[in-house]
């Protein structure tokens, strides 16, 4: 998927410049790298965000046409608001064509639902990597990399050593001290509820009216020998 994308160059910097840029729907940006200097460059906020929504965009070789001439770009950077979902500023950097680049990739699983540990185990897959480092020339830099989980069964995993990268690239992230699980299929998580059982209402009280009468006993055999210890110190009785 070739994204092409349009920017003017930017005459105006600074917090408050970018802040008036962002009010009329612009993005500020910057583009550096290569053998020429950066450039303050400033988009169309809706027209880069249509762009921007593609998966393509965070991992491919975009063409950027400054007005009017064009340059190969890779996005490095971007900034955006918490709660509008706005791009809020944009660095992009220029390719060299016969230099490696180094990117980070997202891993795209299939036939999830066909694995034997979930079709016929009732397993879920849990992805642990989404994606990966890698480095290639900017010609061999792909979209994404494809894991199928079609084989896997309950308990089973995906090392980062079993994939099988494009021709041209490297797995940047995979090393004799570090070959992470990508993804794996486990049994589904039960909650156990605790039940707590009511204790029946007769018993409860007959309990209650029991300790009551014992009380009361007691305070009356009480009352009984203080009466009884009170004859025996007076002596006229």
């Amino acid at each position: 998927m070739k994204i092409e994308i349009n920017a003017k160059n930017r005459d105006v910097k600074g917090t408050s410049a970018s802040r008036r840029l962002r009010h009329d729907k612009k993005v500020p940006g910057i583009l550096y790298g290569g053998t020429t200097e950066s450039k303050s460059i400033v988009f169309d906020g809706q027209e880069l965000f249509q762009q921007f929504k593609h998966e393509a965009f965070h991992a491919s070789i975009l063409t950027l046409i400054l007005d009017g001439k064009k340059e190969s770009v890779l996005l490095r950077d971007y900034q955006m608001h918490p709660v509008k979902n706005t791009i809020q500023h944009i660095d992009l950097q220029r390719i060299n064509e016969n230099e490696k680049i180094s990117v980070k990739v997202p891993f795209h699983f299939i036939n999830a639902d066909s694995a034997p540990g979930v079709k016929l185990e009732g397993g879920i897959v849990s992805s642990i990597m989404v994606d990966v480092d890698i480095s290639c020339l900017p010609k061999d830099l792909p979209t994404y990399i494809e894991v199928d989980l079609g084989a896997l069964e309950m308990g089973d995993s995906i090392h980062l050593s079993e994939i099988v990268a494009p021709e041209g690239v490297e797995l940047t992230t995979l090393s004799e001290d570090n070959d992470p699980i990508i993804t794996s299929v486990s049994q589904p998580k039960v909650v156990v509820e605790e039940v707590v059982e009511a204790t029946p209402e007769g018993e409860e009280g007959a309990e209650g009216e029991e300790g009551a009468e014992g009380e009361e006993g007691a305070d009356s055999k009480s009352d009984s020998s203080d009466s009884t210890d009170a004859k025996k110190e007076d002596p006229k009785k």
